[in-house]
Formats: C-alpha cells, sequence, structure tokens
C-alpha cells in the first residue's frame, strides 16, 4: 500500500483495527432479554398477550428492535410465517457464531437438527427419519400404550384429587423419550434435571445455553459409553450401523434434538390440552367415542390452539433482502411466532377460540419446511393415547381449583407450560 497516501493509510488501519477490537456478538453473555422483546413469549393464562395480536394486525413484519447489535424481526402472520420457515435459501439457522468464546466442539450439537444447515442438516436428519417413519413407529403402539396405563394406575392410587403436570403431563413423555432412547434407569433422574432450564429464558441467554450444553454433554457421554456396549435403543441403533460415519458429538447432538423435541413439548401439551379439555366437555367426549376421525380432529385442534412451541428456532438472513416489504440486513434475527400465525384470522376461521372447525388449517405446532419436527408424528401418538386413556378411564375428570393463578403458567419459556394442574378425578 506505498502507493496510497499515509493519510489514508492510516484510516484504513484504523478502521481495521476498529472491526478487529468488535467481535461478532455473544449472546451466551445476555443476562436478561430486553422487556421489549420478550411479548412473543408471553401469554394471559393459554392465550398470547393482545400485543401479539395487535401487531399481526398492524404488520406481520416488524422490527421488534435489536439486542448486542442485531435487528431482531418478528413474522407473526400464517402466510408470511409459512414462506420464512420453507426458505432455507435465504435463511441460516446455525447460530455458533453467536456463541462467544466457546469452541466449535463445544457449541457443535447445541439444539440437534433445529440449529444445523444443510449439508449437515440433510446428513443428519438422514439418519432419523428411517427411525420416525409410520411403519417403524408402530413398534411403539404397545411401549407408549403400557406406560399411559401405568400413569392412569398410578393417578388412580393417588387420587381423588392429583397433580397431572407432575403425574401426567411430564411423566408419559419423559418415560417414552427415555425408552425410545435406551436412557439407563439409574441415570433417568439425572437427565430429567437437566431438561427444564434449557428453554427458559427469563435469565437471559447464558443460562439456557448452559443447560443445553450440559444435556448435550450427558448425551454425548452416553453415545461414550454405547459405544462400549450398545444398547437396544436408538442411540444403540445408530451406534451399532452409523458409528463408524459419525462421531460423538453429532451422535450426541441428535439425541439431544430428540429429546428437545420429544419431551418438554409433549409433555406441555398434554399439560395444557387436558387444563383445556376440562372446560371442552364434547370435544372430551368425542376423545372416548373410538372415532379415530374425531379423535385426531381433537388433537389437531388442541395442536394448533396451544402450540406451545411459542417461536421457531431463529433464523439469520443470509444477505439483505425483501421480506414483505421490508428490507432486512444480513445477519439480522429473523424470528417467527409459531402462536401468531397459528391465531392469523387470514388463515384460521375461529383463531381465539378453542373449535373443531378449525381443524382443517394448516397449523405451525411441529414447524414447517426443512425444519418440521422429525418426531411430530410420536408426538400424535403420544397425545391420541394418553388424552383419550385420560378421557376414558376419567369420564368425570374437572379441575379442583378455581383460581387459575394457581396453575403457575410458565412466562418466558420457549416451550410455554403450566407448573401445577390440580384435578378431581372423579366426581
Amino acid at each position: 500500500m506505498s502507493w496510497v497516501p499515509a493519510p489514508l493509510r492510516r484510516r484504513v488501519l484504523r478502521l481495521a483495527m476498529r472491526r478487529q477490537a468488535s467481535p461478532l456478538p455473544d449472546i451466551t453473555t445476555l443476562k436478561r432479554v430486553p422487556e421489549h422483546l420478550t411479548f412473543p413469549l408471553r401469554r394471559h393464562a393459554i392465550d398470547p398477550v393482545p400485543q401479539l395480536a395487535e401487531q399481526r394486525a398492524e404488520d406481520p413484519v416488524t422490527l421488534l428492535g435489536s439486542v448486542l447489535g442485531l435487528d431482531i424481526w418478528l413474522v407473526s402472520g400464517h402466510e408470511e410465517a409459512r414462506r420464512v420457515l420453507a426458505d432455507s435459501s435465504s435463511y441460516s439457522n446455525d447460530m455458533r457464531h453467536l456463541l462467544g468464546s466457546r469452541s466449535r466442539s463445544d457449541a457443535e450439537g447445541i439444539g440437534g437438527l433445529g440449529m444445523t444447515d444443510p449439508p449437515d442438516h440433510t446428513r443428519l436428519r438422514g439418519l432419523l427419519t428411517p427411525e420416525f417413519t409410520m411403519r417403524r413407529l408402530r413398534r411403539l403402539d404397545e411401549l407408549i400404550d403400557r406406560i399411559v396405563a401405568d400413569a392412569l394406575d398410578r393417578l388412580e392410587e393417588k387420587g381423588p384429587v392429583v397433580d397431572l403436570v407432575e403425574n401426567f403431563g411430564f411423566d408419559i413423555p419423559f418415560r417414552v423419550i427415555c425408552e425410545l432412547l435406551g436412557m439407563p434407569e439409574e441415570v433417568r433422574d439425572e437427565f430429567h434435571d437437566l431438561g427444564v432450564a434449557r428453554f427458559d429464558v427469563s435469565q437471559g441467554g447464558g443460562s439456557a445455553f448452559g443447560a443445553a450444553t450440559e444435556t448435550r454433554s450427558f448425551l454425548i457421554d452416553m453415545v461414550r459409553r454405547e459405544r462400549a456396549d450398545p444398547g437396544d435403543g436408538l442411540i444403540g441403533e445408530l451406534v451399532r450401523t452409523k458409528g463408524d460415519e459419525y462421531d460423538d458429538v453429532e451422535l450426541g447432538g441428535l439425541a439431544d434434538g430428540v429429546f428437545l423435541g420429544g419431551y418438554e413439548t409433549s409433555a406441555s401439551m398434554l399439560s395444557m390440552g387436558a387444563y383445556v379439555l376440562t372446560q371442552q366437555p364434547a370435544a372430551y367426549a368425542a376423545l372416548r367415542s373410538g372415532d379415530r376421525g374425531q379423535i385426531d380432529v381433537v388433537v389437531e385442534e388442541l395442536l394448533r390452539y396451544l402450540c406451545p412451541v411459542q417461536i421457531a428456532f431463529p433464523r439469520f438472513a443470509r444477505e439483505d433482502h425483501d421480506l414483505f416489504g421490508h428490507r432486512v440486513k444480513k445477519g439480522a434475527v429473523v424470528v417467527v411466532s409459531l402462536t401468531g400465525a397459528n391465531r392469523d384470522p387470514q388463515a384460521v376461521p375461529h383463531p381465539e377460540q378453542f373449535d373443531l372447525r378449525n381443524a382443517d388449517t394448516q397449523h405451525f405446532a411441529f414447524g414447517h419446511g426443512l425444519h418440521r419436527c422429525v418426531g411430530a408424528e410420536l408426538a400424535r401418538m403420544e397425545l391420541r393415547a394418553a388424552l383419550t386413556g385420560l378421557a376414558t378411564r376419567f369420564p368425570g375428570l374437572a379441575l379442583a381449583t378455581e383460581d387459575v393463578a394457581e396453575l403457575g403458567f410458565r412466562d418466558l419459556s420457549i416451550v410455554y407450560s403450566l407448573d401445577r394442574l390440580p384435578v378431581r378425578l372423579r366426581p
């Protein structure tokens, strides 16, 4: 650069030094999510806060603000959500560049498939897809029925008033996912304790990602044990058939993704679904009908109406582009409100009501596009078995409290749920 005038050289050097001194944002250092960014995660009991519907009516694509120098865009309309979720060419799901000083190996696998882009996503999802076909899942029918029956028996023993969250909602999916993964009995309590904190963003990014790292590390250790003596579960099967092609971090990340999608979300659906059904006697009766068509209608409307996963995995703009009339800059974060999209009056006849006439609407409870939940059919199987079992065994199920505040709804959690659901099993 000797031909460049000295003043200009100094200016270029200053700019270069400034860029070097400005590292990428590290979301793990975020102590608390700014209040104005949290309303997509807030609800009044079951319903999203009115601000979400107001924002969608004003503009289904809006710039919420910025955090750590990143623009945060919210997408809350049904069609807009469908377009963003299906567009992997404009958006990346890989957020390892925002995990600060963590090494690549430390960040690898966090969030499973949901935070992975092609071609890695294609390669890894291809491992799981055969295990989650309906033909393969039919092998779990008997297991799920047995776990549900056992949970109902224990409710009977503990009655007449029980907490359905602890003894039904979280119990059934946890046992199913442990059996699916091949989790040894002696470590299940430790594994259980790791799961809850990772969805809570009330304390910012550090605690949630710390919990995610611990869960993933736990599963990587399990992969290593399975290499020595593969069991009959999913992890053992992957180690046995594909262990030479995939390393421990990749297989642990896959197992983490299965846990992520198959435990807390199903648990939340069962707990909140039971709560809604105590107020919807016709739908509760339909679950006892034995009519698979009616049962499916109830389950799908519960999924649309409750949508426990409130936002999709964040997307990052690959380049500057236009999004429904807005200019989104490269690197900006685009967050899709799944609850907002599922209650869009442009797509749903009766969006704010639990109404079986809504059942034909395409909902986004399992996401959409490349990152649609690979375990969606397993979740449906659990919901059908557990809710029909509950309705058949306890047709007179009723809330044991008139104070909704006692239920302890989990505000500021990516996966929304209840803390407690006291019910009376019989009149």
